[in-house]
């Protein structure tokens, strides 16, 4: 869910990003329309052994005649790879593909690229030449989805795009994906996603099973949300007191409960969504949350977010108050993360307290006060009731207008295809409580948990235990 750390710390664009959730019960899958191919290849600029052509897409898939996108694809060159497509999808959502393809393929994992032809898109709305600019959105809050913005940035950003707000969600989305994979002429692909690429991958698989080899689902977003509450964030809210009580039990132990002193913090202190949106961020930079590695980008002495949170709460509050500073989310190029393309997917593919996205504006905050005052303490300590309603994705949601909702798998079963889903224990964006439940809906679904790992495996895994389990799983 979370794509990308602050500029200040000058650090590489991660992978994968911060996402929400949809839920069950559609009529059908997006209708298949003819696809025109890949148009004008080319080499892809810093992007050694690709191509990039472009693939243009209805804007609506329900109906063609509205309009058409062009989308940047980049593909292998090994056409006749003996295990055929591996498409890899970026998450957000607001995250391109492309500027990743030779990393994540050459450097990351490039015992697969014999056996597989890489491909990978920027998905609608994002990248280069499509991405949404919502100038106001991206200064305030650019690569998270936890600090909320402004209401006046979220209607700048609907008033920017118009009536085109409701043709960015995941269902549009994977109606781009097939017609991409026909242009290819492929019948099956094997579909890799991180983060909200994770959503996108099982939805795809969910509408159109017989087109998927196998899936890997890297930090795993689930691609329904039966319980109504992922927009609430209430399981990455609870899974924070498990994660920060496990780095503190490592050697050597901290004696003290940090979860503790985060409730304490988060009563006591107003800004507790920021809190929250930075300890997501530290993860990045330093998944044991005690002690950044080499290179983080952290100034000495700033690092160790457990320790940070327990001098506040004894009266020494500077070393929290600079991590809140230097890992702040706002801005960015919107080519490299589109908070435009966030917004308009996690509003129209949501499920909120007043509803979807389709619920009038009117009575949206009633409900939400609603369902304050209604959450119990267990729902989200150590945080609070304010922290869930507080979020980015409830109060970027909240004043968007009435848009399409998006259209949904008619069930929640993954097919029963070969499913290998990946998690750091250490993960807060997308937690691992979220894999076990996205891991009952895969029939044949394996689940590798990476200890002290957090988000992204396959492009940010200290270690190997997660890129060999990939290895094994896609070469065997």
């Amino acid at each position: 869910m979370r794509s990308r750390l602050p500029a200040v710390l000058a650090l590489t664009l991660a992978l994968a990003a911060s996402g929400g959730a949809t839920a069950a019960a559609a009529p059908h899958a997006p209708p298949a329309t003819p696809g025109p191919g890949l148009e004008d290849p080319h080499p892809c600029a810093g992007q050694p052994g690709f191509t990039c052509s472009t693939l243009t897409v209805p804007l609506d898939h329900r109906d063609p005649s509205k309009g058409t996108l062009r989308l940047q694809v980049a593909t292998g060159g090994n056409v006749t790879a003996p295990r055929g497509v591996l498409l890899f999808l970026t998450g957000g959502p607001g995250q391109p593909g492309v500027p990743f393809i030779s990393g994540i393929s050459q450097r990351r994992m490039p015992e697969l690229t014999r056996n597989y032809r890489f491909v990978t898109i920027d998905q609608r709305g994002t990248g280069e030449a499509g991405a949404l600019d919502c100038p106001r959105l991206q200064a305030e809050v650019g690569g998270t989805d936890i600090e909320a913005p402004t209401r006046a940035a979220v209607r700048e950003c609907a008033g920017i795009l118009g009536d085109r707000r409701h043709y960015y969600t995941t269902d549009q989305t994977v109606g781009d994906l097939d017609l991409l994979r026909r242009a290819l002429g492929v019948r099956k692909m094997t579909l890799d996603g991180v983060s909200y690429g994770t959503m996108t991958a099982a939805t795809y698989a969910a509408f159109y099973p017989h087109n998927v080899n196998r899936l890997v689902l890297d930090s795993v977003l689930p691609h329904v949300d039966p319980q109504r509450d992922d927009m609430l964030y209430l399981t990455g809210l609870r899974a924070t007191a498990r994660v920060l009580r496990d780095a503190c039990r490592a050697a050597p132990a901290c004696g003290f409960d940090p979860a503790k002193d985060l409730a304490w913090l988060a009563r006591r202190r107003a800004d507790h969504v920021r809190i929250w949106d930075m300890l997501v961020t530290y993860e990045f930079v330093d998944p044991t949350y005690r002690n950044p590695n080499p290179g983080s980008g952290l100034p000495a002495g700033t690092g160790d977010v457990v320790s940070a949170f327990h001098e506040a709460r004894h009266g020494e509050p500077a070393r929290l108050d600079r991590l809140l500073g230097m890992l702040d989310s706002g801005g960015g190029r919107p080519a490299d993360y589109s908070q435009g393309l966030h917004v308009a997917t996690l509003c129209g593919d949501g499920h909120f307290p007043w509803g979807t996205s389709e619920a009038p504006l009117a009575g949206r905050k009633a409900i939400l006060e609603r369902t304050r005052e209604r959450l119990p303490t267990r729902a989200t300590w150590p945080f609070t009731a304010d922290s869930a309603v507080g979020g980015g994705f409830v109060q970027s949601c909240l004043p968007w207008p009435a848009s399409r909702h998006t259209a949904e798998p008619r069930r929640p079963q993954l097919p029963p295809v070969p499913i290998l889903l990946l998690n750091g224990d250490r993960d807060l964006s997308t937690p691992l409580e979220w894999a076990y439940e996205e891991l009952r809906r895969a029939p044949r679904g394996t689940l590798v948990v990476v200890k002290g790992a957090a988000h992204s495996i396959q492009n940010r895994e200290r270690g190997t235990q997660g890129r060999e389990a990939v290895y094994t799983f896609l070469n065997s």
